[in-house]
């Protein structure tokens, strides 16, 4: 069943991306547009401190930057909103932890860790479809596109380094806390032989499996040198990070590599085997990466994965089990996958994402409306 997306919604989006783009001079907009059909930048997501392509904050005025946030506002919910603008302030944090380095690049032009290294691209004309834009920096990553009044917000991706800082006194700042808990809870109420059933591996991968490829293929395995991630690979910083999950590689054999790896047929507990207070807090976790899109998207979505068959969706995990160790799971079903993901820095430094194998940046959308276009 397919639930349309109210037309409010993607009118006000579209309205949005046209009031940023009216804000741009032509060497800008230059910058920040592409056509709908450069499919190989439109399908282009990163998750790293690298060129996302698009116009950067940076070079953009004060009021742009704000009606660039205001298209951010309009595109996802309020709490992811909320979410993205604390996590892009973690880059101060990062910044500082790091002893304010540089790394690669000139310190009089641009900042490693930066909240101004943010970009806007925008795929085609805001309002004709079908139409795109995607949001893009440092652990924050989002793409959309609007065909036939539909909306896809696909891949969704959210980070947070750190994971968990404090503030004065017992103050926390835990952007993607929620995330980390439910998925322990649910974990930690598995008995013995459900535990047996969906723990992949006692070691966690030192990173998302699928990281961030624009396609999902049939099986990958965690890589050693993933320098898919950074749009050049001849960046310092991205060859000083590489080094750091190789190091986390060492842990893993290749009965982990083997038993982490991605493939179509869901690898874990599948839900239909789980006591009915797992089950609900299997819908808990779900529902908090639903809970990123706007009320009439997360509706349709919501509708959706309770329409998923319990017997073709899978939990998984590895590695530790307790708070401030490595871990990661999983989520899968064929028209459906989360990964998270909590290795890096002693396990202080998360990644997320949402995903559909079968709708990412709209394929299936993209599809029909191809089809229909040629049917006589």
């Amino acid at each position: 069943m397919t639930v349309k997306t109210t037309i409010d919604t993607t009118n006000d989006i579209a309205t949005a991306a046209h009031d940023f783009l009216e804000e741009l001079e032509p060497t800008q907009l230059k910058v920040a547009t592409y056509p709908f059909t450069e499919e190989g930048e439109r399908t282009r997501v990163f998750y790293t401190p690298t060129d996302h392509g698009g116009l950067s904050f940076s070079a953009m005025t004060p009021r742009q930057q704000s009606t660039a946030m205001r298209l951010l506002s309009a595109t996802m919910s309020a709490g992811f909103y909320r979410t993205a603008a604390t996590i892009m302030g973690l880059e101060n944090i990062l910044a500082g932890s790091e002893g304010f380095i540089d790394f690669d690049h000139d310190p009089d032009t641009i900042r490693t860790r930066d909240p101004n290294r943010y970009q806007v691209s925008v795929f085609g004309t805001p309002g004709i479809e079908p139409w795109g834009w995607r949001f893009g920096g440092h652990h924050v990553s989002v793409s959309l596109l609007v065909v036939g009044g539909e909306i896809r917000l696909l891949p969704s991706f959210l980070g947070a380094n750190p994971a968990n800082s404090t503030g004065v006194g017992a103050n926390e700042l835990r952007p993607l806390g929620a995330e980390e808990d439910l998925g322990r809870a649910l974990v930690q109420s598995f008995n013995t032989k459900q535990l047996a059933i969906a723990l992949l591996s006692d070691v966690a991968p030192p990173d998302m499996v699928t990281t961030n490829r624009s396609e999902l293929s049939m099986s990958i395995r965690t890589e050693a040198k993933p320098w898919t991630i950074w749009r050049r690979d001849e960046d310092e910083f991205s060859s000083n990070a590489v080094k750091a999950v190789e190091v986390n590689l060492e842990n893993l054999g290749e009965s982990h590599l083997a038993a982490l790896e991605y493939s179509i047929n869901p690898k874990g507990i599948f839900a239909n085997t789980l006591e009915s207070k797992q089950r609900e807090a299997l819908a808990a976790l779900l529902k908090q990466y639903i809970a990123r899109m706007p009320n009439g998207l997360a509706n349709a979505e919501q509708s959706r994965i309770n329409a998923i068959d319990d017997a073709t969706m899978t939990f998984a995990w590895a590695g530790s089990l307790e708070p401030g160790e490595g871990h990661y799971y999983r989520i899968q079903a064929p028209n459906l996958l989360i990964e998270y993901d909590n290795t890096q820095n002693g396990a202080n430094h998360i990644h997320t994402v949402w995903r559909d194998p079968q709708r990412d940046f709209g394929r299936d959308l993209l599809a029909e409306h191809y089809k229909d276009a040629h049917t006589i």
